[in-house]
């Protein structure tokens, strides 16, 4: 615990402190006072981990993890007037702060992998292995900021070297294939240099750099790779599904067999606003800044197995949410639920709670709240919170294998048995899948995705690939089912309120205005 918490320090100092640049010395060889100098660093061990420690703290801040899906199909945001509710509109431009963030956040993680990669080999390191493992965990995540960025914005400048200023304004973007070609090499290299395991929780290891992988090929379509990098990760027999899914995303669960690579937090040192921005609005204000929709609470299936939408799947409108599959119930704060604070949970329009929809503008407007991350231990601080953020897990890589196999027309027994694995954890136990027909496979593996990995940053990028984005998304935002006081069946529709989707340009985000007012050779994305 001693190192790991040293390890999460370091990640505080090194945002606040630590811009490691090259200098050239000037006639009297002064050393500048506002950055490390190449003059006094580069020197030690130390300095190399440091500096790979920096590369770390891009990983993104917990509005960055969960926004995504809140901007999906499956999510709304309570802000009206925010950036993502403009990009829930189609109304956004290439000057909404959403857009610029995202490109100016990956491209501060690569400078400063680029930064690392330029410069470590100065380092005289007694440890001979110290060095090539630091290489590989930068190069990992400089990959996963590219595999970032070209999911959002498709071609996009691929920098691989320290550049200087005057040439950054002479960047053009590069060709999508290229930077998925560039990621595929970076992680398979990567991989073959790191470790199964790290001493200190929270680094690159083997594992993560091949589901990197397995989730860029993925996302690339390029489904043989995407099977080859996935089985690689099963191989390893370094991971394997955590018993209880209600339990995974708590504390007791941290660092669990599941976990491939995580963001890890500690309370007071470097922590997070999980709780503040993610709990029900009763819980000491907090803000359930992005909330669950109809759509995606309606895509978990009875307990037999069928979607609610099948007439024979026993689904009671007036009892919505029993029998249901149990991620839904392990997910989603659903009615009559117990709080954090030991209250129960009443969304349900006039019941007289401030989680009521409609009590106010901050309570869920749909009624939905995500369970997930929020746990009592962060109720009396919340913006105080030590949970870790899950960006990998060996569930993800079971469902990209079984995906990609199907795409790839390779259909067989090995399909079956990773999507069951998940439908047999203990707590979930649902019935297990049988069909070997392609097209009902595709549906189900879809579908499986959503009930398993709701708001783990994934759904937009999902819809995107599969080219459905311009079906689901537009419409009104429906939430909570319930029954009024007459007996009548009712859902939640948020009033003047409608998503828009423009397939002939929405697919893409807009490369922001800013980096072209500094760099006219930077193209925009068709139809911006």
């Amino acid at each position: 615990m001693k190192r790991n918490n040293q390890f999460k320090i370091l990640f505080l100092l090194l945002s606040t402190s630590l811009f490691i640049a090259g200098c050239k010395k000037d006639l009297l060889e002064t050393i500048p006072t506002d950055r490390i100098s190449t003059d006094i660093y580069w020197k030690t061990e130390k300095d190399a981990t440091l500096a790979s420690n920096a590369v770390y703290t891009y990983l993104g801040n917990a509005e960055r993890y969960f926004y995504l899906d809140g901007i999906s199909d499956f999510g709304h945001t309570n802000a009206p007037s925010s950036s993502e509710s403009l990009i829930l509109k189609g109304q956004y431009d290439p000057l909404n702060t959403r857009v610029q963030d995202e490109w100016t956040n990956a491209y501060a993680g690569i400078r400063s992998a680029n930064t690392f990669m330029a410069n470590v080999d100065k380092v005289q390191a007694i440890d001979a292995t110290l060095i090539p493992r630091l290489k590989a965990e930068v190069r990992t995540l400089r990959a996963y900021y590219y595999s970032r960025l070209v999911g959002l914005y498709g071609d996009v400048p691929l920098i691989t070297t320290e550049i200087t200023l005057e040439e950054s304004r002479e960047l053009t973007r590069t060709p999508a294939s290229q930077v998925y070609d560039f990621i595929k090499t970076e992680l398979t290299e990567a991989a073959a240099a790191l470790p199964t395991t790290q001493k200190d929780k929270g680094r690159v290891t083997k594992g993560s750099a091949l589901a990197f992988l397995s989730r860029a090929m993925l996302w690339a379509g390029r489904y043989t790779d995407a099977i080859a990098a996935s089985k690689a990760v099963m191989d390893l027999n370094v991971y394997s599904l955590y018993s209880s899914y209600e339990k995974l995303f708590t504390y007791a669960a941290e660092n669990n067999s599941e976990v491939i690579f995580d963001i890890q937090y500690v309370k007071d040192t470097y922590s997070n606003n999980v709780f503040w921005l993610m709990a029900p609005f009763s819980q000491q204000n907090s803000q359930n800044r992005y909330v669950p929709t109809k759509k995606m609470v309606d895509a978990y299936p009875m307990t037999n197995g069928k979607l609610i939408t099948d007439p024979t799947s026993g689904y009671d409108p007036k009892n919505p949410y029993v029998n249901r599959d149990p991620r839904l119930k392990y997910s989603v704060f659903l009615p009559n639920d117990v709080l954090p604070d030991g209250k129960l949970f009443k969304p349900q329009p006039g019941s007289g709670t401030t989680d009521a929809v409609g009590s106010s503008f901050q309570s869920s407007n749909t009624g939905f709240v995500l369970k997930k991350y929020v746990n009592k231990e962060d109720l009396a601080q919340i913006t105080n919170g030590g949970i870790n953020l899950i960006v990998l897990r060996y569930a993800e890589v079971l469902l990209n294998y079984a995906e990609a196999k199907v795409e790839a027309g390779q259909v067989d027994q090995s399909v079956l048995d990773a999507v069951n694995a998940l439908r047999k954890r203990a707590d979930v136990n649902m019935p297990v899948v049988t069909t070997t027909d392609a097209t009902e496979l595709r549906s189900l593996i879809r579908n499986e995705r959503v009930v398993e990995l709701a708001y783990e940053g994934l759904r937009m990028f999902d819809i995107r690939r599969w080219k459905i984005a311009e079906v689901v998304m537009p419409g009104k935002i429906q939430g909570l089912t319930y029954t009024d006081a007459g007996g009548n069946v009712k859902i939640v529709e948020v009033q003047a309120w409608t998503n828009t989707y423009d397939k002939n340009k929405h697919y893409l985000f807009p490369v922001p205005q800013k980096e072209r007012d500094l760099n006219p050779n930077l193209s925009q994305n068709p139809n911006w």
